[in-house]
């Protein structure tokens, strides 16, 4: 398996059969797993070996092979599925840290991120330092003895920010902290995060990965230690755990995943073509394109520059909601990686607790919008955008 490719991993990798020889991989839908003796409940209790498990919330069969699968692709020793990204995210954290360490973040969040390192993280006793993610100085700056975490969005949400993951990595590491990076927006097809130098890399699987708008669930992934000694103990007791049917989902979408990543970001590069110097936009931004800044290190560290397009607007709020509203195929929503295209309005949306000061820091205007590409044609978007655009 190892010698597999990354198609190949996302159909066949984790897949374990059951005497019946399913094809389909088994839905598993169990909360407790009986024993054979009250001596194996014992021997279970104390450790469990493969393909054993207890309850539900500590594991199950269809979610294992969800974890599997994923750390295959990623290339990680092992993964914790859990109910939703931001379990991901919290549950990672909150493993890791307590009252008095350090955490240096980015400052470029997503806005649930955002209030769970800003708020709860400081409400527990956690110190935070927040930086400009592209400025190496600043990350350099921050470390101080008591920092136990660097936390970043590989892309932030939703400008499209690129952070230079192997050189926060080797800062992080000189100072003796662990590189946690959200990788959502670059996905696992066109990043390979640990690769760069991260020690854990988190998904919400309910983007890219299910890819059709159906369940929610996440996934942390990095060294057995990390994950077995750090993480499972804190999430087994607290609860998040993926449901089975959610954990089955996940697998069939990890089958296509890389087929639609690439079919979207070969759109998204259709799209930047079509609407480059538009007279209506002030900016478009998206990895891969003429004029964003980090445009070499986003082709140095990704295969492709994702399946998320933004574009800002002139006419603030009036004419993004103009151009949204205009729109006949683009759907409004603010998800993202689903076989639909989507559009939302960050600054009234996902965005809209920053205050206006933080919203302009990170480049966020009342004419932003951010766009995830979906499976539709390209031309079809094309000609969607630019119609919409003309009303705005």
């Amino acid at each position: 398996m190892d010698n597999w490719n990354a198609k190949t991993k996302l159909v066949h990798s984790g897949t374990k059969r059951s005497q019946f020889g399913e094809l389909s991989e088994a839905m598993f839908l169990t909360q407790g797993f009986a024993y054979d003796t009250a001596e194996q409940a014992e021997a279970r209790f104390i450790e469990s070996g493969e393909d054993e498990y207890i309850y539900a919330r500590y594991g199950n069969p269809t979610v294992r092979m969800f974890e599997e699968r994923i750390a295959a692709l990623e290339g990680a020793e092992d993964a914790f599925a859990t109910a939703s990204g931001m379990a991901a995210v919290s549950g990672t954290l909150f493993s890791m840290l307590r009252a008095g360490d350090h955490i240096v973040s980015a400052k470029a969040l997503f806005g649930s991120c955002l209030f769970v390192v800003e708020d709860i993280l400081q409400r527990w006793g956690i110190e935070v330092t927040f930086v400009d993610g592209t400025n190496l100085d600043e990350w350099r700056a921050a470390f101080k003895p008591n920092t136990k975490v660097a936390f970043l969005e590989a892309l932030s949400n939703p400008t499209l920010e690129v952070i230079d993951i192997a050189g926060v990595s080797e800062i992080a590491h000189a100072a003796g902290a662990t590189v946690v990076v959200d990788n959502v927006f670059a996905t696992p097809v066109f990043q390979r995060s640990l690769e760069l130098g991260a020690d854990v890399v988190i998904y919400s699987a309910t983007k890219h990965i299910d890819g059709q708008g159906r369940c929610l669930g996440g996934v942390v992934l990095g060294t057995k230690e990390f994950i077995r000694k750090t993480f499972e103990p804190f999430n087994k007791h607290t609860g998040p755990a993926l449901s089975p049917f959610n954990a089955w989902v996940m697998l069939k979408g990890l089958e296509t995943l890389a087929l639609r990543c690439e079919a979207q970001a070969a759109t998204c590069n259709l799209l930047v073509d079509g609407l480059a110097g538009h007279n209506k936009l002030k900016r478009l931004i998206y990895p891969f394109a003429d004029g964003h800044p980090q445009q070499a290190l986003a082709k140095q560290q990704m295969t492709a520059g994702g399946t998320v397009l933004s574009l800002d607007l002139h006419g603030g709020k009036d004419a993004a909601f103009k151009f949204i509203n205009a729109l006949n195929i683009i759907t409004i929503s603010n998800n993202l990686g689903d076989a639909k295209s989507l559009i939302t309005h960050p600054t009234t949306t996902t965005h809209q607790r920053l205050s206006d000061e933080q919203r302009a820091d990170l480049g966020i205007t009342d004419g932003f919008v951010r766009i995830s590409i979906g499976l539709e044609d390209g031309q079809d978007l094309l000609d969607d955008l630019k119609q919409a655009l003309e009303k705005a």
